[in-house]
């Protein structure tokens, strides 16, 4: 694609470790200028003293521009203040009160740019009896239902990556790119918040209704029987995932595959309705029949009957199958790490994210240069108030 939607953006992250900076990631990699505001010297925690070489930084600020910044010193906010009138989107995920308190709250920045699109993104959310608590990603999970969800009965236990930052990510970005349409529809910029108590919703949406349907919350194994869902072991120690709710023709596929025709009459299975009121009974007897043969075979077999299902990968799988590949969801790897890509393709074509990870404070000088004679940018620099690698 010739040019990426939005070009000609210029966004200021105040945002540390996953949720805000992922959301950054996605409007970089959609053409948007991201400069990130971080503590001189140290920079975000996420970068764990590596500076532009942890990993789990670069996955989410590459392509970004470093401005390092005390932002506790009256002349550190008000250069940022200055910054203002070329800048379209604020994103911060301080805990409410705090941008405020630095002057950087949205009223004080909107009265520089009154179109200005302001996002907050908090642990609690602004207001409510637990809004000042800090909240981290798994905080996030258990709180808002995700965990127990995930879970056996009874049973609560970590879940294997960060759920929750990321899908308060993906709802911060979609809160901005709503924003800027309404923008240019109307002129002015609402203040936009969201918090991942809020976000993780969006991920338990379909557990809130079962609770509705069944009366009671649901756990891991909850949703199974109404979906027809069953991860089955083959002979190898390869594992096959089945779903077959939608279609009668699906269920008669999977016998033809299984071979079992008599459970076709079954009357415990002749129906969806029978198949999920039976399917603990369902479910051993196909857990019997899937380790009678390899996974290959199965493979083979349920892509020529058209069955619904697809093999369980873990990420290393993901990553190097052929159809990722021929998707291109995941760049090359670049020393030693591979940055995912937006899950758009515009025109057929995705946009690329710039693979270089800016140093603390990497474009300190090139980015308050903007608004700030030589005389100043010495002055600043001196005082530690502005923070540049090519300084030290």
């Amino acid at each position: 694609m010739h040019t990426l939607p939005l070009a000609g953006i210029r966004i200021l992250e105040f945002g540390g470790y996953i949720a805000v900076p992922y959301a950054g990631s996605i409007l970089g990699s959609l053409g948007a200028d991201v400069i990130k505001i971080e503590r001189p010297d140290t920079g975000d925690e996420f970068r764990r003293r590596q500076d532009d070489q942890s990993l789990y930084f670069r996955q989410y600020n590459a392509g970004k521009r470093s401005l390092a910044v005390d932002l506790k010193a009256p002349a550190g906010a008000d250069l940022v203040c200055r910054l203002l009138p070329t800048v379209d989107i604020v994103i911060e995920n301080f805990r409410p009160g705090k941008m405020d308190r630095l002057g950087l709250g949205r009223e004080h920045c909107v009265a520089v740019r009154p179109d200005l699109l302001y996002m907050s993104v908090t642990g609690f959310g602004e207001s409510g009896p637990m809004a000042l608590r800090p909240a981290y990603d798994m905080i996030g999970q258990a709180f808002g239902g995700l965990l127990a969800t995930l879970s056996d009965r009874d049973a609560a236990q970590l879940t294997g990556t960060c759920l929750a930052d990321l899908v308060t990510g993906l709802s911060c970005a979609t809160g901005i790119l709503a924003g800027l349409v309404g923008r240019a529809a109307s002129g002015s910029a609402p203040r936009i918040d969201t918090s991942i108590t809020e976000a993780i919703s969006t991920l338990t949406i379909d557990a809130m209704t079962q609770l509705f349907d069944s009366g009671s919350a649901p756990h891991r194994q909850s949703r199974h029987p109404q979906a027809q869902n069953f991860c089955l072991k083959t002979s190898t120690g390869d594992f096959v995932t089945l779903h077959l709710s939608s279609s009668q023709k699906f269920w008669e596929s999977l016998i033809d595959t299984v071979g079992r025709p008599e459970l076709l009459t079954d009357e415990r299975f002749a129906t969806y309705p029978d198949r999920v009121r039976n399917y603990a009974d369902l479910a051993k007897i196909l857990e019997g029949e899937f380790l009678l043969r390899p996974f290959d075979a199965w493979e083979t077999a349920l892509i020529e009957r058209d069955v619904p299902f697809a093999p369980v990968l873990d990420v290393a799988d993901y990553r190097d199958h052929p159809q990722v590949e021929a998707l291109g969801v995941i760049a090359p790897e670049v020393d030693g790490l591979a940055l995912v890509r937006v899950p758009w393709r515009f025109d057929g074509g995705r946009p690329d994210r710039a693979p270089r990870t800016p140093r603390v404070g990497e474009h300190s000088l090139d980015v308050a240069a903007e608004v700030c004679d030589d005389a100043e940018l010495r002055e600043l620099t001196a005082a530690g108030v502005l923070f540049s690698p090519a300084t030290r």
